[in-house]
C-alpha cells in the first residue's frame, strides 16, 4: 500500500468517478484506475462497484474510507512536524545546565518558548566533565559551562562574564574592606569544592591565587553556598570562600560578602563544531536576547 493509492481512493470516492478524480489529481484516468486496482488486490477487497454508467463505493469501500482519510491526515501531520523540525520550530533541544539561580535560564527558556513554542527543551544537570562528554557524544545538543578554558572536539561560545564574591567572617578585619584582593586572603583557609567536582572553577581560583602570590591553606570543602556560608559564620576558626555573584541573597548572620577584585568567571555554550542546527539557532537567539538582562549565578558548580 502506498499513500498515493490512498489519496486516489479518497479522490475517487469524493468525486464519484475516475475521470473527475483524475482531473483533481492532475493525472490521467488510467493511472487512477490502475492504482485503485492494485490497492484492492493488496487489501483483498473491492472498493468500488463499477458499471458503465457510474462508479460508487462498495460496502467495503464505505468502511475503508474513514480509515484512509485518517491515515492521510496522520501522514500530513507527520510531514508538517518534520517541516517544523527542519525549521527548528518543533522538535527537542537537549541542554546541559549549570548550577545557580534560575533567573537567567528562565529568561532564556521564556525566549525559546516565544520564538519556537512547539520546541521541547529537556534540561540536564551533570558534572562539568560529564556535560562536555555528553555534548561530544551527541547525548546533549549543547551545554552551559563556566570557567572552561578549552574543550577538545567542541566549540565554546562566550556568553557572559560574572563577577566573583568572597565571604569572610563578619568579625574578621578583612570584613571592613569594601573590596577584597586575593593577596589579602593568603593566611585564611579557603573553602573550595574538590577539583573532581568542578575542575575548571577549581583551576581558575587556584591559578589566580598562585598568580597573585597568594596560596591560602586548604579549608573544609565547599558543600553548597548556604551551608558553606553558615559554616564560615559559625566555625571557631576563620576561613573564606569564593562564589559567583548572587543577586537577592539575604544577609547571612556573622558573614560579610565582598566583591573580589580582578577576577571574574565566563559562562560558555559548548556545542559540536559546524553550523548550528535549527533548534540550536533558536537557543542562540534566546541567549543573545537575554544576555543584557543581568542576573547572576551562584556557588561553585
Amino acid at each position: 500500500m502506498e499513500l498515493r493509492q490512498l489519496r486516489y481512493f479518497v479522490a475517487v470516492a469524493e468525486e464519484g468517478g475516475f475521470g473527475r478524480a483524475a482531473e483533481r489529481l492532475s493525472i490521467v484516468p488510467s493511472a487512477v484506475s490502475q492504482q485503485i486496482a492494485r490497492l484492492e488486490r493488496a487489501w483483498g477487497v473491492v472498493l468500488f462497484d463499477r458499471t458503465t454508467r457510474r462508479v460508487r463505493l462498495s460496502a467495503a469501500g464505505e468502511r475503508m474510507l474513514p480509515e484512509a482519510r485518517a491515515v492521510l491526515a496522520a501522514a500530513d501531520r507527520t510531514a508538517r512536524v518534520a517541516a517544523d523540525i527542519a525549521a527548528g520550530d518543533d522538535g527537542i533541544l537537549r541542554l546541559g545546565i549549570v548550577h545557580g539561580p534560575e533567573e537567567r535560564l528562565n529568561r532564556v527558556l521564556a525566549g525559546l518558548a516565544s520564538d519556537a513554542p512547539l520546541l521541547q527543551v529537556r534540561l540536564r544537570s551533570l558534572p562539568v566533565a560529564d556535560r562536555l562528554a555528553a555534548v561530544r557524544s551527541g547525548e546533549l545538543d549543547a551545554a552551559l559551562v563556566r570557567a572552561v578554558g578549552s574543550a577538545p572536539g567542541l566549540e565554546l561560545l562566550s556568553l557572559w562574564r560574572d563577577p566573583l564574591h568572597v565571604a569572610v567572617p563578619a568579625d574578621h578585619p578583612l570584613a571592613a574592606e569594601p573590596l577584597l584582593r586575593l593577596d589579602q586572603l593568603t593566611s585564611l583557609p579557603l573553602r573550595l569544592a574538590p577539583r573532581e567536582d568542578n575542575a575548571p572553577f577549581h583551576d581558575l581560583i587556584t591559578g589566580a591565587c598562585r598568580a597573585a602570590g597568594a596560596v591560602p591553606p586548604p579549608g573544609p570543602p565547599f558543600t553548597g553556598l548556604q551551608a558553606t556560608l553558615t559554616a564560615i559564620g559559625t566555625a571557631p576558626a576563620a576561613s573564606w570562600t569564593v562564589f559567583y555573584e548572587v543577586r537577592g541573597l539575604p544577609p547571612v548572620p556573622r558573614v560579610a560578602l565582598r566583591p573580589l577584585a580582578g577576577l571574574d568567571v565566563t559562562t560558555y555554550l559548548a556545542a559540536r563544531p559546524g553550523p548550528p542546527g535549527p533548534a540550536l539557532r533558536h537557543l542562540l537567539r534566546a541567549l543573545h536576547e537575554g544576555e543584557s538582562d543581568g542576573s547572576r549565578g551562584e556557588a561553585q558548580g
